[in-house]
């Protein structure tokens, strides 16, 4: 992304703040480029931010951190997490939409199994419908997040906060309208990492598309019985 897709895409999100927010905002009423920009990512986020409830970290998280930055020795790295901290508090009740727009401008660090990240610079103008769906790990307040970008056949799986338990791995599966699940892969957990997607099941991808999630020994389901049970599930949105 040019660094301009990414300040529209921040601003849409409303993670600029101070004087970064005040010069943005100036610009979107100069520059009709950046003004498009801007409206672009706010309509592709607004119907996915008004499907999902957003999740809090609880209120004891926060006061935590504020307590490790007040015992700093005045470092020019605590001062500016200090300054982030009010963002950071607002990103973690963002919806999945917030999730998905920056996965796109995380992407070059993104990594693929055995594969460079895929290239989607140019996602916002595509004329190809992205889908996105949040998957909430019940019991918990994490969630995943699923980005299907159809130009590349790319699956990317958010499972940030997530962590091993060292006995059990979670797959992703497909559920088509007839016929078997197929596998997506494995969710690897702490990480966002790019899947690619079977031709068939691309071409399958839709609005309302079903993925479900099974808990499986480590490694995946084994060859030649049935898939564990289903922990979770969620349906493609279009945005």
């Amino acid at each position: 992304m040019t660094s301009d897709e990414t300040l529209a895409a921040e601003y849409a999100l409303g993670l600029l703040e101070g004087e970064d927010l005040l010069a943005a905002r100036a610009r979107e009423v100069r520059d009709p480029a950046f003004a498009e920009e801007v409206a672009r990512w706010q309509e592709r986020l607004a119907p996915l931010a008004d499907a999902i409830h957003p999740r809090m970290p609880r209120e004891e998280v926060w006061q935590r951190i504020e307590a490790e930055l007040a015992s700093d020795d005045g470092s020019a790295d605590v001062v500016s997490l200090r300054r982030s901290l009010r963002r950071w508090q607002w990103a973690g009740g963002l919806s999945a939409a917030a999730a998905v727009a920056l996965a796109f401008l995380a992407l070059p660090q993104l990594t693929g199994p055995g594969e460079p990240a895929p290239d989607i610079a140019t996602a916002p103008g595509s004329d190809a419908p992205l889908l996105a769906a949040n998957m909430p790990i019940e019991g918990t307040p994490l969630s995943l997040d699923f980005t299907y970008l159809p130009e590349k056949d790319s699956l990317l799986v958010g499972a940030v906060g997530l962590t091993a338990d060292g006995v059990h791995d979670h797959e992703i599966w497909f559920v088509p309208e007839e016929g078997d699940l197929v596998s997506l892969g494995i969710v690897t957990p702490g990480k966002v990492v790019a899947h690619t997607v079977p031709e068939d099941v691309a071409r399958a991808l839709e609005n309302g598309s079903q993925l479900v999630l099974t808990r499986e020994p480590l490694g995946g389901k084994p060859e030649g019985v049935d898939a564990g049970p289903v922990v979770a599930e969620a349906r493609f949105t279009t945005i």
